[in-house]
């Protein structure tokens, strides 16, 4: 016998919609860090797929001056966004009345980008980059350097892959005459590792640098409090999730490093073989990054006995996080940055909001819709990640296959906003309008009451 749609279970036909945030709309965010799963009645088990495929290209800058910021429109770059997929799964029961337990496993940040075509992959003829460069007016030394920089790399691509997996684990006290509050907490697991590739004219000097981090596990927390009323099926909860700070080792091939310490010795590196310079310009260490904390607000509440309203609210500082290399760094310091440079950073703050209602057409069917709003982390951006926040609207279903059972689909079509690419030096190399994506999630769920 199949099961009828309660208003307080409305939301769950809406949570496939809600599943993934895109990887390049503000920052690394990539999974919202969604946590419904814990707040649902009974014991609740849910698997969730998703899958995202984003069209982000635009041009690079003509401009390929290391020394001149203004951008000059170039070359297309083709489709720079790389379609991915990835799961979430979720557990949860009550213990008593006053306790809950639950297990949730998300994949939280990432991204996955590459440069096909244009200034963003290294030339095949070195030499004759190195004579435009002169042509340009670059000195004919440092188009030497970058000439010489780009033959390491000759014919590959500009490219970026972060992956990341996290594991938390959930304990929740309920409290009040009618067991209304709630709090929560418990501990974080999270693994990260990155592989990033920059290659082309639009480098500059960096061109042909490589860095591999090794799959690193720290630990942080999660913690909120929550209130209910399941007469009106209402459902408020604040979750707030620590940063987490990851001690990575880091291989870093940097060819302008070994070119420029074999010139100031006064060797002349265009004579030394490329496999040598490799070798020269290579190193292991260590380097830490923190991953950003941030703050969650899901709502809901029934507006008549077969429809409910929802909201999400999500806010994540990424104007706080960097990546800094130790190469890197290193090479980038000069007297006028003591400080060197960070590979990625971000100027401003996430806040990503979406609202939808959810409406039972049927015993065991419920339909649902979403629009919802991406601020992005500023423009310009990363050259490797150049999108500046979406717009989206989304549709949904859920079917009661089962008493206990449901499947879960929804999709969501999604519009971004323009922005600029920039070097960490602040030189504007690609310029990115115009484009779009879509989402595709499905769910399996089991619920005992």
């Amino acid at each position: 016998m199949r099961t009828t749609f309660h208003l307080k279970t409305l939301a769950v036909a809406i949570a496939t919609l809600s599943v993934a945030s895109m990887a390049n709309a503000a920052g690394l965010d990539r999974s919202g860090q969604d946590v419904t799963a814990f707040f649902q009645d009974g014991t609740y088990a849910e698997a969730v797929y998703t899958y995202i495929d984003a069209d982000v290209s635009g041009y690079d800058s003509a401009n390929v001056n290391p020394g001149q910021n203004d951008y000059e429109r170039g070359n297309k770059t083709g489709d720079i966004a790389e379609s991915y997929d990835f799961f979430r799964y979720g557990v949860k029961t009550d213990i008593n009345d006053t306790f809950s337990v639950g297990v949730l496993y998300d994949e939280p940040f990432g991204a996955a980008a590459e440069y096909t075509q244009s200034n963003f992959v290294a030339s095949n003829n070195p030499q004759a980059s190195g004579g435009a460069l002169v042509a340009d007016g670059v000195a004919p030394q440092t188009a030497g350097a970058i000439a010489l920089a780009e033959s390491t790399a000759a014919g590959e691509n500009t490219n970026v892959e972060v992956r990341s997996q996290s594991l938390t684990g959930i304990l929740g006290m309920k409290f009040g005459a009618n067991k209304n509050f709630q709090i929560y907490g418990g501990p974080v697991a999270q693994r990260i590792q990155s592989e990033t590739k920059l290659r082309g004219l639009a480098y500059g000097p960096a061109s042909g640098y490589t860095s591999t981090s090794n799959p690193d596990m720290d630990y942080g927390y999660i913690a909120g409090f929550s209130f209910s009323k399941p007469e009106i099926a209402l459902k408020a909860a604040l979750t707030y999730r620590s940063e987490i700070d990851h001690d990575i080792e880091i291989s870093e091939t940097y060819p302008i490093a070994a070119i420029s310490a074999i010139a100031g010795q006064g060797g002349d590196p265009s004579t030394v073989p490329v496999p040598q310079i490799l070798a020269a310009s290579t190193q292991v260490n260590n380097y830490k990054i923190t991953t950003p904390k941030s703050v969650n607000f899901d709502f809901q509440t029934g507006i008549n006995p077969t429809t409910l309203a929802t909201a999400k609210v999500r806010w994540v500082p990424w104007s706080d996080f960097a990546i800094t290399p130790p190469l890197y760094n290193e090479v980038s310091t000069n007297a006028a940055r003591p400080d060197g440079l960070n590979l990625v950073e971000y100027d401003d703050d996430q806040w990503q909001v979406e609202l939808g209602l959810a409406k039972r057409v049927a015993p065991a069917l419920a339909i649902s819709g979403t629009v919802g709003w991406d601020s992005g982390a500023g423009d310009p951006t990363t050259s490797l990640g150049p999108v500046d926040g979406y717009y989206s609207v989304g549709l949904g279903a859920k079917y009661n296959v089962t008493e206990n059972w449901a499947v879960s689909a929804g999709g969501k079509y999604l519009w971004f906003g323009d922005a600029q690419g920039a070097l960490p030096t602040d030189k504007i190399v690609a310029d990115f309008e115009d484009n779009d994506g879509f989402i595709a999630g499905v769910k399996i769920s089991y619920q005992a009451r």
